[in-house]
This record gives structure tokens, sequence and C-alpha cells, in this order.
């Protein structure tokens, strides 16, 4: 049971209904809606409507013709054997009419992860029973993998695929791999065995849900219909398993992205990849309009491909002058020459490339095709000058960076390795890579940031002046920039190391100048009353970006990012007791409050949820949060004992963009 996309006078309501004993026909159903929950104020009697096994046994229906602001009461009944059996009894509310003069509050929730943790953020949720006009769960309600590499003492928390046959196998190195989603039915199992859990099969059957996806309801860190598993080994453009995502996400969410008239939505007139539209606006009173953006199928491929050799150089000593940024890059570090006016060191770059590109996984004969691609033109000093000294070839010496000219590689953003997401998507030097970003930015008349897609921004700023007060934008992933700056930690080896990295260029970090246009048009637009509220990087912050306030909410249930920042620094081999490993991970939350001095409230170590107060004045935020330690113990029957391990952090954003704590 579940409610969704609540408006002032329609809510869609799902169910899911399987008979036993015939698991593959359709079961027809009547839906009743109340005012109240005996059903002695019945409002609308629905029956014919149909579960059909071609969608799993989901069913959404549009209810119209409701009042504003009015709870509702809805059940399924079954007729069997001459009787009438009833579902569970949910409840949803109405968004309040336009020019309604109220409150609205919603919690913002995101990142579920189920495998082997337990939900007791939902429990804590349940316990507290606020009352809230909606839940806005902003991404990854899902994670497409099964329980291979993330095993669950617990039975009841794996996850597995009924039909693993059909399923991915990613190979995670060093001989592990794990089963992927692919196929409807991989999909459909993700959705079932999420949605069995207690706590938020209650939340659902009490809140109606606003829903958006991330990157886990297809494939992590995905951009369009592409995935990034192999970290450009090879081509991971995934039309058809984009399609099967959506479908199954179209069948469990209760959502209505095309308008649908009152009664059954037939999931399948719901566009999907490439034409996929789940951007959509609501409007709750004179307060609040609420912009739930797409971040993930309209957006370009990330800007430093994976794939992408070190030495290769992005921007050269022509491009630089013209940027009159010579002087920024003058020393011996940004040397480079054109390669193949070196023949013995080309033959042995080829050479190493080879080597690498099979050590991944390549065929030779691929690996020999690629080393012929990309190793010529020119290539940076700093990179090809340790592999020929390494190699140690009579006549492939190094060579002198003196009187060379000077350029911008993918080794001077952070990128060390041929196939990796380091130097890529995660853990990119900042300032080289923002010089980058803005090159492309402004070389490819804006598409290489273009992350919402044209159609999506131009809806957004249009719909952002709209009279309603506060302009809330909800955004999958976090616009908070997240820096590491180690410029100045002389006890940090080796010194290559001393600069500012951005944690995360999945997320809008990778597109600061659109993230600075997009902003700014916002908070012009809106007088100073703007907001963003997101999700995915699994970390409670509260900042201010380029004038637009911004409040990330932790995750449900996944990982926190000082877990995941422990686990990559120390891959890197940085392992604690190291300078790196303590200003990136012990010290994290001071180092990202240094790095990003509009960071107001930063708590990386926990899970939780926020719940956001919206009115005419102000907005107000309280952050709920438990240890992220907490997330293996089942508290299901400890309740008193889970209260007590929550903590509350409260702020207040006013208009002109400022967060104060309340």
């Amino acid at each position: 049971m579940a409610s969704g996309d609540p408006r002032a006078t329609s809510v869609v309501l799902w169910t899911r209904m399987v008979d036993p004993e015939r698991l593959d026909a359709d079961v027809a159903l009547t839906l009743q809606v109340a005012l109240d929950e005996n059903f002695q104020q019945r409002v609308l009697e629905r029956s014919g409507l149909l579960a059909r096994a071609a969608h799993d046994h989901a069913l959404k229906v549009k209810v119209t013709r409701l009042e504003p602001r009015t709870r509702y009461y809805y059940r399924f009944l079954l007729e069997k054997n001459g009787q009438r059996l009833g579902s569970q009894v949910g409840r949803t509310r109405t968004a309040a009419a336009s020019g309604t003069n109220a409150p609205v509050r919603f919690v913002v929730a995101n990142c579920q992860d189920f495998r082997g943790r337990y939900y007791n953020t939902w429990h804590r949720l349940l316990q507290l029973d606020e009352e809230l006009d909606f839940v806005l769960f902003i991404g990854d309600y899902i994670y497409e993998s099964d329980s291979s590499v993330v095993p669950s003492p617990d039975p009841a928390r794996a996850v597995r695929f009924s039909d693993p046959g059909s399923a991915l196998t990613r190979d995670l190195g060093g001989g592990r791999t794990e089963l992927v989603a692919q196929s409807v039915s991989n999909y459909r199992d993700l959705y079932r065995t999420y949605r069995s859990d207690p706590f938020l099969q209650q939340v659902h059957e009490r809140y109606p849900f606003i829903v958006t996806w991330d990157d886990h309801e297809f494939s992590n860190d995905c951009w369009d219909a592409h995935a990034t598993y192999t970290d450009g080994r090879t081509d991971e453009h995934q039309p058809e398993r984009r399609r099967n995502a959506e479908l199954a996400f179209f069948e469990y969410m209760p959502l209505d992205t095309t308008e649908s008239p009152a009664g059954a939505i037939d999931v399948e007139d719901v566009p999907r990849y490439p034409d996929t539209r789940i951007w959509r606006d609501f409007i709750f009173g004179k307060h609040l309009r609420l912009l739930v953006t797409d971040y993930r199928t309209h957006r370009p491929d990330h800007l430093i491909p994976e794939d992408a050799w070190p030495a290769t150089v992005a921007m050269d000593a022509v491009v630089l002058a013209g940027l009159g940024a010579t002087g920024a890059f003058a020393s011996d570090t940004f040397a480079y020459v054109n390669i193949e006016e070196f023949p013995p060191q080309q033959a042995v770059l080829r050479g190493a490339y080879v080597q690498l590109a099979v050590g991944a996984g390549l065929s030779a004969a691929d690996a020999t095709a690629r080393a012929e691609a990309v190793v010529r033109g020119n290539l940076a000093l700093a990179y090809v000058n340790p592999v020929l000294v390494a190699a140690a070839q009579p006549g492939a010496g190094p060579i002198d960076p003196a009187g060379k000219p000077r350029g911008l590689a993918f080794v001077h953003m952070g990128k060390q390795e041929l196939f990796s997401s380091i130097g890529a998507r995660n853990v990119v030097i900042k300032d080289t890579f923002d010089v980058y970003a803005a090159w492309r930015y402004a070389t490819t008349g804006r598409e290489a940031q273009d992350a919402l897609g044209a159609p999506q921004e131009a809806w957004l700023l249009e719909a952002a002046q709209g009279p309603q007060t506060w302009k809330v934008m909800a955004s999958s992933v976090s616009t908070t920039s997240m820096i590491w700056d180690l410029r100045s930690k002389t006890d940090v080896e080796p010194p290559t190391v001393r600069n500012r990295y951005y944690f995360s260029v999945d997320q809008w970090d990778g597109f600061p100048d659109k993230r600075r246009e997009l902003m700014t048009a916002l908070r012009d637009s809106t007088g100073g009353h703007a907001l963003v509220v997101a999700g995915d990087i699994h970390a409670a912050f509260a900042s201010v970006e380029h004038g637009v306030p911004a409040l990330t909410a932790p995750a449900i249930a996944s990982s926190s990012v000082k877990e995941e920042a422990g686990g990559a620094v120390e891959a890197a081999g940085f392992p604690p007791g190291t300078a790196v490993y303590r200003y990136v991970v012990t010290e994290q939350e001071a180092t990202f409050r240094e790095g990003n001095p509009g960071i107001a409230f930063v708590n990386s170590d926990a899970h939780g949820f926020t719940v956001v107060e919206v009115g005419p004045e102000e907005v107000k935020a309280a952050y709920h949060l438990l240890p992220s330690s907490e997330v293996h113990v089942d508290y299901g029957a400890r309740p008193d004992e889970l209260a007590a391990r929550f903590s509350r952090a409260d702020f207040r954003v006013r208009p002109g963009g400022t967060i104060d704590a309340a």
C-alpha cells in the first residue's frame, strides 16, 4: 500500500496483490476511499481494477475530485469465494490549495541500501508520528546489486535474484564478482525485497511520497543510459537495461508523470528511455512550489573519461595562452612534448600502455589498438618521465622539460591509472579541474555541463518565477561543494598530494559552471527565496552555494561518506596513521568546512532524515541523526533504545540565502 504525487484535488494510490492460488492470473480489485478509517464516509468506490500479472501485480490508480488539504483513507478489496478480503488501510493527504496560507511540512529522505542493514531511520520517523504533507524521496530507493559482496548475517536482509541468469555479472577485481540487475525480473525482485521491510511499508501507508530517482535505480554513477562499472574498458551503453529499470520503477512507485486522467494508470503508456520525463512540480498553498528534477537521464558524461590515459594533454599551450592562464602553469610539472618527435620513448610508452591494459583485462589486440590510438601527440612529462625511468630502456630515457611547452593533462587533474574512477569521477584535483571544466563549458556551447538538459532547465527556471513564496528544487545529488584542502598541510606526504580535491564530481561539483549559473538564476528569479534539498552523498549538510541555501539529507541506511572515504584512502595507499587519512577521514568534517566556508553544518557519519517546514517568513529544517554504526543493529523490538540513540540538529533558512542554527 502506498500513495504519492499529492495535489490539491488528486492523489495516486498503489497496491500489489497476488492470488497465491493463481500466481499468473490478473487480480480484480475494488478501491475504496473515505474520510474516516472505518470507511463510513466513503467518497469513492471503484471496482473492476486489475492488478495485472504482466506488471508484477502492481496497480496504480489516480483518484481525482478530492478536497484540498484533506486526509483520506483507502483500501483495496479482493472478491474471493464469495467474501471481500481487504488490504491494509492506508492514509494519504492532498495538497493545500494554491491560495492557502498554511505552513507545509515534509521529510527529505534518500539512499536506503537494504543489504545487511536495518531501517532504523524509518522506524524513528514512525515513532515521531510527524504531521507531514508528504515524504520527498530523492533517489536510490533501491541498489541494483545482490548480496554477493555485501552479505547479510540475517537472511531477511539479503538480496537475491529469482532469475540470476538474467542478471549481469560485475567484476570487482581480486577475484570478486557480484550480480547486478539487468532484466525486468531482476529489478522487480529488488523492489519486492526492499518493500518487504515492515517499517518502510508503514511509512508508505501513513504518508504520500513524492519520488525521483538517482543512479542506483538503474546503475551506479550512470549518465543517460550508460553504466560505469568497467571504467571505460568496455562500451556500457545499455538502453534496454535502462528501459527495464524504468519499467519496474514506474510499476512500484506511486507517481504520475503523464498527468493521467482518473482511474488506473497503465504503465505501458508511460514514456520510457529515451523519452523519459519524470521532472515535475507541485504547489502546496501560497508558500511552496516544489520543483522535482531528474539529474541522471539527460546529463552528459563525466568530464574526465574513466579510460583517459593520464599523460594525454587536454589543454595545450595555445589554449592556455588564449585563456590568459599560461602563468599559472609555468612550472616544469606542466611540461609536455609531442611524443612522435621521440620515437624510442613512444615505443616504450606504448609497450607500458599495453601492459597496463592487458593487466586490466583487455585482449592483447584491443590493448595494442588502443595504445596506437592514444600514445601519440602531446603527452605530459609529469606522467611520461616516471614511466621511462621505470622502463630503463637504453636510448629511451626521460625527456628534459626545459624549454618545452606547458599544458594541462589528465594527470594534473588527479588521474593516475588507466581505467579508474579516481581522478575521473572521484578525488579530482579541484583547481586544474575547474580550469578544464570552464574551458569545456565554453567550447561546447555549454553542453559539456548540461546536467538537466535544455527542456528541463527551461521548465525549472520558468516554474521558479511562480507566485509561491519559496521555490524548493529537489535534486537527487548534492549542490554542496565537498572539498579536501590539503595545500597548507605540511605533514602530508608526498608533497605532490598537497592539493585541493573534489571528493566526487559525479554530483554537482562535476559541473561547477552550470551549478553557478543555475543557482544564480534561481536566486535572482525568486528574490532570494530559493532552496535546494538533496541527497546521494550519504552525509548531512547545510550550506549556501552561490547565494542559494542547500540542505542535504543523510542516507536512510547506506554507508556513510566517512566510511566510504576511509576505504578509498586506504586503497590509495594512505592507511590510518598517515596525515592524509587523518585530514580526509578522521577529521573529515573539519576538512570539509575548511574547504567550503559556505558550510553551516555537516555530519558525515550518520544516517537519518530531514524534516522541513516551509512558512511565509522562513524555512525550518530538523536533522534527525543516528550514528552509522547503528545501521547493523535491529531495533525493531527495542523502540525506546532506538529513540535514545538519535540526536537532532535544527536550522532556519531565511530569505536572501542565510542558514542559522535554531
